[in-house]
């Protein structure tokens, strides 16, 4: 508001200004002309017959007459000029107004004195598009991936069938088929249930606000259950956790959320990890915060890919092959999640590295 001011300040004293000057250099004009006629009128010698003299000495005779015409109608029409000025800046502006609200990509263009709110309104245009363009591509992703899940269920749903028909239907089979084909139908059953749960996780980001119930928590103590409960993932992988934690940071927040952020950052770090490598967990605390870092050794995650990792709904693998993929909506929540704690979470890769970064308040 305070910028609309000045720059409403601005134009009328600029407009103000324009027209005193305009005003000052036609009635100089109108005054040099005169002298300047009447210098070179009498530098010849005319006769009274001459048509030129006669037309000169019936102006002369009305010379106050034609001064109130030529300042007179001039002054008006400069004033009018200038005055009306303001009313052809607010029609710009309407019609300025209609071209913001437009889909396409034409920018802006004023008059110069106007270059400042022309600047504007094209970044307000462009920063609409761009969030139009991001919503677009966004709810493109989400359809995509409601599709792939569905299509997905199938998979799993037809083993299940598959194979619990064949444990009815044949009745003499060895225990050891059996256990085979109870252990597969197991499997798909945890696929499938994976894949319903992801359904619910899409809902659940649409339809609610995430809200926080904090208290006084141990970090380390969470950290260490954290560690505890992914013996099994980090098994089945061979990979080596290191938590490089002191004993007894306490801070105040949303322990069920910030559980969700620190289980889906170790989940990614142990899906995109190389066979029998490590997995390093650091924390350290400053003056008011903590700094919990996540890092892995995996393939390295290109620039384009890591600017867009905290995207809704975004997957780095995207192929549908893969066991370990979710929805894309890991990520997008545990930013949302750190950022109402008041924190920042960022991610970073190169040689072969891959890190996350979550900078926490204590308090």
């Amino acid at each position: 508001m305070k910028s609309e001011k000045t720059l409403s300040k601005r134009l009328s004293r600029q407009l103000m200004q324009r027209m005193l000057i305009t005003l000052i250099a036609y009635t100089f004009i109108g005054i040099a002309a005169y002298f300047v006629a009447v210098i070179v009128f009498g530098l010849f010698t005319w006769q009274q017959e001459n048509p030129i003299y006669q037309l000169a000495n019936w102006a002369q005779l009305r010379r106050e007459w034609f001064m109130l015409l030529y300042f007179g109608g001039g002054y008006i029409l400069i004033i009018r000029h200038y005055w009306t000025q303001p009313f052809r800046y607010f029609q710009e502006l309407v019609d300025a107004t209609k071209t913001v609200a437009s889909h396409d990509d034409q920018l802006i263009t004023l008059s110069p004195q106007l270059s400042e709110l022309e600047g504007e309104l094209n970044q307000i245009k462009m920063t609409a598009l761009n969030n139009q363009r991001a919503a677009r591509e966004a709810e493109q992703r989400k359809n995509d991936l409601v599709t792939y899940l569905a299509h997905d269920l199938k998979t799993p749903i037809t083993s299940v069938i598959g194979y619990l028909t064949l444990l009815h239907d044949e009745q003499q089979i060895s225990e050891e088929i059996r256990q085979r084909y109870l252990s597969i139908a197991l499997d798909k059953s945890e696929r499938l249930d994976d894949l319903i749960n992801e359904f619910f996780e899409i809902t659940r980001f649409n339809l609610s606000h995430i809200s926080l119930e904090k208290k006084q928590i141990n970090l380390s103590l969470m950290l260490d259950q954290l560690l505890y409960e992914f013996q099994p993932m980090l098994k089945e992988k061979r990979l080596e956790c290191q938590l490089n934690v002191a004993d007894g940071i306490m801070m105040r927040c949303d322990p069920d959320k910030l559980q969700r952020v620190f289980d889906n950052l170790l989940r990614n770090a142990v899906n995109y990890s190389f066979e029998n490598s490590s997995i390093r967990i650091t924390a350290k605390t400053g003056i008011n915060n903590v700094l919990l870092t996540f890092e892995n050794d995996g393939d390295t995650i290109s620039k384009e890919k890591l600017s867009r990792i905290f995207e809704q709904f975004y997957r780095l693998d995207t192929s549908r092959s893969s066991g370990s993929g979710g929805a894309g909506l890991g990520l997008a929540i545990a930013k949302e999640i750190v950022e109402l704690h008041g924190g920042t979470i960022r991610a970073f890769s190169e040689n072969d590295i891959i890190r996350f970064d979550v900078s926490l308040p204590l308090s």
